[in-house]
């Protein structure tokens, strides 16, 4: 089953790139239904900010993050790829509270995707998810 890109961004590593890579994915995935749209921002948006937050990217000068979106049939990739962490990896915390204020990231990921996961390679940490373009009844 072949994958189509639909758009690749790359972004400085500054907490100012999580509303930049929220609006490129919602021009990129406009067509897809509302429910899913929003579910799809909120996972980028999460991924974003972890990577500005807790890699290399937010702490270099020069960091970058780079989200890739791609499709096959009914599913949705996303890629969001980071200069990682010799320190850090990227964990779901177990004992989350709806009224913290962080922490929730990759719970929520691992809620609302399909499926998800991570692993670094030469572009450097890429942490994934992927979800049906239609909701699951």
């Amino acid at each position: 089953m072949a994958s189509e890109m639909l758009g690749h961004v790359a972004l400085p590593g500054d907490v100012a790139s999580v509303p930049q890579a929220r609006l490129y994915v919602r021009d990129l995935l406009g067509a897809v239904g509302p429910s899913r749209l929003e579910d799809a921002l909120l996972l980028v948006t999460e991924l974003v900010t972890n990577s500005v937050r807790h890699s290399d990217s937010g702490c270099r000068p020069d960091g970058q993050v780079a989200v890739v979106v791609t499709e096959r049939t009914e599913v949705l990739h996303v890629d969001v790829i980071d200069q990682g962490s010799a320190s850090r990896t990227p964990r779901v915390h177990q004992d989350v509270d709806a009224d913290s204020g962080g922490g929730r990231g990759l719970w929520l990921v691992r809620e609302l995707a399909s499926a998800w996961g991570w692993h670094d390679d030469p572009a450097g940490r890429v942490v994934w998810f992927q979800m049906t373009k239609q909701p699951p009844e």
